[in-house]
């Protein structure tokens, strides 16, 4: 019997497999034991050509692979290399003090012997360097594994070269490790903010959302420029750190979606925006194999969600924990696993059926029964969570043809990243980072008013309802006005201008 050590996922993290394989004499049979999935009984196929076409011998005898812990479902096709190596070393097609606890293997075969990539290289590259292991993987793979830095990554093409490897024949470098500023690419350049005529207000608004990461909500007719600016708003955002750009790649990676615009690591936020007709396991993660959702792989980024109101209400109620805990936790019968969720949510919806409810120019054709219908599919409690609500007005036809181009991307995002390092100096060694992920701790000592602004804010929330969520909301929207201005303390215009983003539920939504 031979060993070898291999790696499964669970969720985002990779998880510990032992391969062993024995073969006995008797009638040729092939039998996979430990609760195999149907990717890795079909491997036994997989494997069989791979070693016969690659001009090594398949034992006509009794096979049986455990895969352990046995009582862990293994998912994937991760374990055909280290299979195929084992049952090549069991043979004694390998010298057997080659395959020591050294490696871990991880890679799927071709029917020719080539190897091919697998999802979550970088999860199983951070469990190899924990357990001080080198990590044999597919070549293609390999620069994805290199991002973790401790770990060697051994890159392979095919089933002969990783054979030629154990045996000494040959001599394979490790993937070397590249620092994540080399990786990092610039914003496309084919979207940029100054495309945008008018709407000052609204991009703004953009801009201090950007800048604390906050929630944003764009209601407005259709033609307003609501998906324009949403399609602009990832040209604003602060550059990722490397952390957040490690852990954004986990999760691509686990997901299959690791090709990061020809990188090997996410260096953009991530912007996602999924269909209306979305599902709830589509949008929160789930499925018979749990996967990451949507809002998982909005990661660190921003989700967009437009024409807001046509979502299931289910799919839109299932924001509402994530949103205030920046983690969702799926609870199946095979277990409990969380994910990371920190994104900035994004949406844009018509303010009634036909769109022109409020519009100056065009005439409302819905019955109030009929507008209260339509905007009663937001709730309160996910409105409460929503930071900035702002109204995008049609822009009258002289205005389009004559505004002059407003500022570049670049110029607002190099004001953004400027208040984000005031928040990052501010919040550091706490957790958060951003004025947004601020906790209610935080928030008392970040956000002290002054007797003027303390009564300004007293006033406004007994004036327009406001909730304690909301107040805390209006805080942190206000420090982030505060650092985008380059101020220490946050002055009554700073509260004004973020009571203004909490004004569009109580004017439309009230009913």
């Amino acid at each position: 019997m031979v060993r070898l050590h291999s790696a499964d996922l669970s969720g985002i993290e990779a998880v510990p497999v032992e391969v062993e394989v024995d073969v006995q004499p008797g009638m040729p049979s092939f039998v996979t034991v430990g609760l195999p999935d149907a990717a890795i009984k079909e491997g036994r196929e997989r494997i069989r050509g791979a070693i016969l076409n690659s001009g090594y011998q398949f034992p006509l005898e009794a096979v049986t692979v455990n895969l352990a812990p046995a009582d862990i479902r293994k998912e994937g096709s991760q374990l055909d290399l280290p299979v195929a190596l084992a049952l090549l070393t069991t043979t004694g097609q390998i010298p057997r003090d080659a395959t020591h606890s050294g490696h871990l293997f991880v890679g799927e075969l071709a029917l020719g012997g080539a190897l091919r990539p697998v999802r979550g290289a970088l999860a199983m590259a951070l469990l190899a360097r924990g357990q001080g292991k080198a990590l044999v993987c597919p070549a293609e793979d390999a620069p994805e594994a290199a991002l973790v830095e401790g770990c060697s990554v051994i890159p392979v093409r095919s089933l002969v070269q990783a054979v030629r490897y154990l045996r000494g024949e040959e001599a394979i470098e490790a993937e070397p490790h590249r620092s994540y500023d080399s990786l990092r690419t610039s914003p496309p350049d084919h979207l940029d903010f100054s495309e945008v005529r008018g709407q000052a207000l609204v991009k703004r608004a953009l801009e201090v959302a950007s800048a604390g990461g906050h929630n944003v909500l764009l209601l407005g007719p259709p033609g307003s420029g609501k998906s324009m600016l949403a399609k602009r708003f990832p040209t604003i955002l602060p550059p990722m750190s490397f952390e957040e750009a490690l852990e954004t790649t986990r999760i691509h990676s686990v997901r299959g979606e690791h090709r990061h615009n020809g990188s090997c690591i996410a260096t953009r936020r991530p912007f996602r925006a999924p269909h209306h007709t979305v599902s709830y396991a589509a949008m929160v993660g789930g499925g018979a194999n749990i996967q990451p959702g949507e809002i998982s792989l909005a990661h660190n980024g921003v989700l967009f969600l437009d024409e807001l109101t046509e979502f299931k209400r289910d799919v839109l109620e299932s924001l509402r924990q994530p949103l205030e805990d920046r983690s969702i936790s799926i609870s199946r019968v095979r277990g409990n696993l969380t994910f990371p969720a920190a994104f900035t949510l994004l949406a844009a919806t018509n303010p009634c059926p036909c769109g022109y409810y409020g519009d100056t120019t065009r005439q409302c054709r819905c019955t109030p029964p009929q507008i209260t219908r339509y905007l009663g599919r937001l709730s309160g409690p996910l409105l409460d969570r929503i930071d900035i609500q702002v109204e995008v007005s049609a822009i009258p036809p002289e205005e389009l043809r004559q505004a002059p181009a407003g500022e570049s991307s670049s110029v607002v995002r190099d004001r953004v990243v400027g208040a984000r390092e005031r928040q990052w100096a501010r919040l550091k060694g706490s957790g958060s980072h951003s004025n947004a992920q601020m906790g209610e701790r935080l928030v008392d000592r970040n956000c002290r008013l002054g007797p003027e602004a303390e009564t300004f804010l007293v006033n406004a929330m007994k004036a327009m309802g406001i909730t304690a969520r909301g107040h805390h909301r209006i805080l942190k929207v206000a420090r982030t006005i505060a650092d985008l201005a380059g101020a220490e303390a946050i002055a009554t215009p700073h509260l004004a201008e973020a009571v203004q983003y909490r004004t569009l539920d109580r004017k439309l939504f009230a009913g």
